[in-house]
């Protein structure tokens, strides 16, 4: 009876948020409880799960799952040490597995490690020892290390964004261990470095340039000797020694294949990446052009201070600029500000209250605007994500209104990239004439399909598209856009562990 591990740990951080993650900001799920809620979520682990389940002779060894609940600052040496201590004493003790499937995120950083993911598989290796297979799957904005191929026999890495297929990713790892453990199939790997740091449009596998790229990858999967095959270009925000953009392909036994194909992905991707940035439009500019919209709702992306990139979400940068320029429409505008809530909780629903909104964390970006407002809802901040019906926590949230702008003020960052954290507040966004979008991209229905104009703003932020404005101190260099690269030579590195 096959003994397979199941084991998690996920988290996307921006270096440039000045507010460290910590132990407490991880769901954790172990041992025997795993199961249950992996069956009840949709996640990588879910996915793998219907895979395994279709095998009454596997034996499944949950072990430890830790995911973020929102991405944010790095991970603190504490909060580090906490966690991955945890981790490794779960799969302490199972050196009899015949395998592993790991569900990783691949943009960790921690104030005492630049490479988590490649620690946890090192270690791991050293618990479990060099014969037993171990499969990963990674976010495509992970960052890739020779650690984490050095110590793991396959990688698979999601083939969308914006991210749909968490289930359907890990069921493809799934299915590379299982056919390790039955079919004897040989994973080597193929990795091609690519000096690339990419935003924008282009990047939506449905319809940007990236597609490409993505359908090579299902095709190379398709093939008799293919196992996985993708793109990762990294999370821009997250500052270490490795990150830059990456074609992976792994094959049955098939080096010179897997060189091949992990060029032809490098090619296609370099191709298109001078186009591969976000065209951005002057704080100022957005809101002149927004006053001169008459019918319908703008949208305003403010993809600087995205929760679920990393940033701290208390920017109010273009809630000041609306009311410098003494913007005239209903606005809806989503921030952080835990002072500001229990400000508006004390006083009661109803009440007008006098407080600051904004510059909470990030104060060398943001400056805390008085304002006064009406206290019009008050919630205890827990909903259910519409994109996936995951369970989230905002903390204590109130809805304040001050003139013309509604605010959607909570205690801690949460991920935004849909528009459940409005809903759960009693806000639709179409019913305003200005709403401000803290993500770089939503699924089209949310917003795009139906807004009169959508503008990407350039604003400050720990996790602005404008790459000039963040101050990389460590990442590869050179490195588009930061730098100038006249002459790029991809070049195919092989990994196996035979």
């Amino acid at each position: 009876m096959p003994k397979i591990i199941l084991a998690e740990c996920k988290q996307e951080v921006s270096t440039f948020n000045p507010v460290p993650s910590e132990y407490e900001d991880f769901r954790i799920e172990q041992g025997a409880k795993m199961l249950p809620y992996f069956r009840g979520v949709g996640q990588e682990i879910s996915g793998a799960l219907t895979v395994f389940d279709q095998d009454d002779s596997i034996e499944l060894v949950p072990t430890f799952g830790a995911k973020a609940n929102t991405s944010g600052g790095v991970l603190s040496a504490s909060g580090w040490d906490r966690l991955s201590g945890s981790l490794l004493e779960a799969l302490t003790g199972h050196v009899d597995v015949d395998g592993v499937y790991f569900s990783l995120h691949g943009a960790m950083q921690a104030e005492n490690e630049n490479d988590p993911e490649g620690f946890l598989l090192q270690e791991a290796r050293n618990l479990l020892g060099d014969q037993v297979p171990i499969v990963i799957s990674l976010d495509l904005h992970g960052i890739l290390t020779d650690r984490m191929f050095e110590h793991s026999d396959a990688i698979v890495t999601y083939h969308t964004y914006p991210h749909v297929d968490f289930v359907e990713t890990g069921q493809r790892a799934a299915t590379v261990l299982s056919r390790i453990l039955n079919d004897g199939v040989q994973p080597v790997t193929a990795r091609v470095k690519i000096p690339a740091l990419v935003r924008g449009n282009e990047m939506i596998t449905e319809s940007g340039a990236v597609s490409a790229c993505i359908e090579l990858s299902k095709e190379i999967e398709a093939s008799d000797a293919g196992l996985s095959a993708g793109v990762m270009w990294g999370n821009p925000f997250t500052d270490v020694p490795e990150l830059r953009t990456n074609s992976v392909v792994v094959m049955d036994a098939d080096a010179e294949a897997a060189k091949s194909y992990a060029l032809q992905l490098a090619d296609k991707f370099w191709a298109h990446h001078e186009k591969m940035q976000v065209p951005l439009t002057s704080l100022e500019e957005s809101i002149l052009i927004a006053s001169t919209v008459e019918t319908g709702t703008v949208v305003l992306m403010d993809a600087a201070d995205a929760t679920s990139s990393g940033a701290s979400g208390d920017s109010n940068a273009i809630l000041c600029e609306l009311v410098r320029q003494g913007y005239p429409g209903r606005a809806l505008i989503p921030v952080v500000d835990p002072a500001a809530v229990r400000a508006a909780f004390e006083a009661g629903v109803g009440a007008t209250i006098e407080t600051s909104v904004g510059g909470a964390f990030d104060t060398e970006r943001y400056q805390p605007l008085n304002v006064t407002g009406r206290v019009r809802m008050l919630s205890d901040g827990r909903f259910k994500s519409e994109s996936f019906g995951w369970d989230w926590d905002s903390g204590d949230t109130a809805v304040l209104e001050v003139d013309n702008v509604t605010l959607v003020v909570g205690t801690r960052p949460v991920s935004l990239f849909d528009r459940s954290w409005f809903y759960a507040n009693g806000q639709d966004p179409q019913q305003f004439d200005l709403v401000v979008v803290k993500s770089p991209h939503c699924e089209p229905h949310m917003f795009a399909d139906w807004c009169a104009s959508l503008i990407d703003v350039d604003a400050p932020g720990a996790t602005s598209a404008n790459l000039h404005s963040l101050g990389h101190t460590i990442c590869e260099r050179p490195m588009f856009p930061l730098d100038e690269i006249k002459d790029y030579q991809p070049v195919a590195d092989l990994f196996s562990r035979e």
